[in-house]
């Protein structure tokens, strides 16, 4: 093997001899270092030794990339390597992947910094969206309704009141608060000013806060910015303070004035909507999202969308199917709304109601408590009352062992509404065929 110094001259004129497939320029001095000449012209530096017996062969580069000096370094550093027991083929291939992993570890960094820079920079109100959508199944429409509008941000046109627009609801102050952000601190603080301004509507706010953090931290993507409930906060609590009793409802005494007011009202709709509010026991919701299609004229019965049960089926009593017979039928609602729908604002006209009859107080959840109170007068069964309600059963024999039918139940409301209208001096005379003349 002859060797020589390399010089550049050398390396430009050197070609592969002819019927070779490549040929080698051997450096004089460093004895690994060789110039590669291929039959195809191409060129390139390569270092050579020996490791446990066998012959190594490496390409260091091209002459147009590497001058002779660099690589006579990298063959002595190539040769340093094989010197310590190493193959510096193996040792450049850890190298390599040690970079590909770095640059890949780099860009998962990278990656997920983005990610929680973009998740912490997520609010309560952008979240608030999808936990509604997300849980909306398993919700009534009122609960739903409640939801949003407990966070609305106000300043949309009023009609009905003084004031010319909506206040804000009472999450409003926390809705473009980041998660990350939501700390115990930060809702106490929330809780002390809303509990000054509207106590029972930040109650709520609070509870339904309270479930929206419990959703988010079993969210795959959402828990890891919600590490702890802050709203289980025990100075929250504290502050909002405990819902007081509420004891509105209507006295027997009351019957009269009561049902005299609600029967002039110059809103025939509204005015049925109350009194079979209150004939039926049902939350206020239940009764205004009645359709037609849920009245059973055949069998006198009356579908409820119950938020306990899904639904329940009640008597249709003789007087409040006379109240239905006479509603317009508009839509696909009981209680419809000349601007479409089901009426959606039966506060206002209670008030005017209870402030014609003298009464103070009575809510529309109050008829509802009063249809309850009302029974004691004639000492009906407590599960009957319940089960027409759709209150929760209270006992093992209630709830496993009792199944009114429709025909026991009628029974006693029958003669709850037969007593209610005697004490409210109404003059009634049963007309149900006129309801099934209207509904067939």
């Amino acid at each position: 093997m002859s060797r020589v110094k390399l010089t550049a001259g050398r390396i430009e004129a050197f070609r592969c001899e002819d019927g070779k497939s490549q040929s080698f320029l051997w450096h004089a001095t460093v004895h690994q270092l060789a110039l590669r000449a291929t039959s195809t012209g191409a060129k390139a530096f390569i270092f050579q030794s020996t490791l446990a017996g066998k012959t190594i062969r490496m390409t260091i580069g091209s002459p147009k990339a590497w001058t002779i000096e660099q690589a006579e370094s990298e063959a002595r550093r190539l040769q340093t390597i094989v010197d310590s027991g190493k193959d510096p083929r193996q040792v450049k291939q850890d190298e390599i992947e040690a970079m590909k992993a770095a640059a890949a570890e780099k860009a998962a960094a990278e990656e997920a910094a983005k990610h929680a820079a973009a998740r912490d920079a997520l609010t309560l109100k952008t979240i608030w969206e999808t936990y509604v959508a997300d849980r909306t199944p398993h919700w009534g429409e009122r609960h739903r309704a409640d939801h949003f509008k407990l966070i609305k941000e106000g300043g949309e046109p009023r009609t009905r009141s003084k004031k010319k627009v909506t206040e804000p609801g009472p999450l409003a102050a926390l809705a473009h608060v980041r998660l990350v952000d939501l700390v115990p601190e930060r809702i106490e603080a929330w809780a002390k000013v809303e509990a000054a301004k509207r106590p029972t509507s930040a109650r709520l706010a609070h509870r339904m806060l309270k479930a929206f953090l419990n959703w988010c931290m079993e969210h795959p993507v959402y828990g890891s910015a919600v590490t702890a409930n802050a709203a289980r906060s025990k100075r929250a609590r504290e502050v909002l303070g405990k819902p007081g009793v509420k004891r509105d409802s209507l006295q027997r005494e009351q019957l009269a004035a009561w049902f005299a007011a609600v029967r002039s009202l110059g809103n025939p709709v509204m005015a049925a909507y109350l009194q079979t509010l209150l004939l039926t026991g049902a939350r206020p919701g239940e009764i205004m999202a009645m359709r037609w299609d849920d009245l059973n004229v055949r069998w006198k019965g009356l579908t409820i969308r119950d938020k306990v049960e899904g639904e329940r089926e009640i008597p249709l009593t003789p007087y409040v199917a006379t109240l239905l017979a006479s509603l317009p039928r508009r839509n696909d609602w009981v209680f419809s709304s000349t601007k479409g729908g089901h009426i959606t604002s039966p506060n206002y006209q209670l008030k005017s109601v209870c402030t014609v009859a003298g009464i103070d107080g009575l809510t529309l959840h109050g008829l509802r408590r009063s249809f309850k109170s009302l029974s004691e007068w004639l000492d009906l069964p407590a599960g009957v009352i319940a089960q027409i309600q759709g209150h929760k059963p209270s006992a093992t024999v209630e709830k496993h062992y009792t199944n009114r039918p429709l025909d026991l139940l009628r029974i006693h409301h029958e003669k709850l509404e037969v007593w209610i209208l005697e004490q409210a001096s109404v003059d009634f005379t049963n007309s149900m065929a006129r309801l099934h003349a209207i509904t067939a």
